[in-house]
């Protein structure tokens, strides 16, 4: 399920913020072998483009300090930035994907959010 691809690319570009080799094996014996090479993709384009996908976010979180932003955020905003910019997912699909993982792992403000943020990027961005 690419939901589960999803998940395994946040949790491990959330480790990556603490540890600059997640290579969590644990975390992989998690997902079924056919969804492993999309989490992977979204991870390593996670990893590849980090310092535009901080810009971009930065630019996006007007009245926010970036430095302060809660990591689970983070990651969230990287993947789906990700998945859309770089994978070329549709946006609808990402948004909705990452709102509902957030409301498994952010904070009771976190969808909300990142809704904003990735809405307003879509707007940004000409994307439909």
């Amino acid at each position: 399920m690419r939901r589960d691809s999803r998940v395994l690319a946040f949790k491990l570009v959330f480790e990556r913020f603490f540890n600059s080799d997640p290579e969590d094996e644990e975390l992989w014996q998690e997902l079924k072998e056919k969804d492993k090479s999309f989490a992977k993709d979204i991870f390593s384009a996670c990893v590849n483009h980090q310092l535009e996908l901080n810009d971009t976010i930065r630019s996006l979180v007007v009245g926010y300090d970036f430095d302060r932003l809660h990591k689970i955020d983070l990651a969230l905003l990287m993947v789906a930035i990700t998945e859309i910019e770089y994978l070329k997912t549709p946006a609808a699909v990402v948004i909705n994907e990452i709102i509902e993982i957030a409301k498994v792992y952010s904070s009771e403000d976190g969808p909300k959010f990142l809704n904003g943020v990735l809405s307003t990027y879509v707007k940004q961005k000409g994307i439909k």
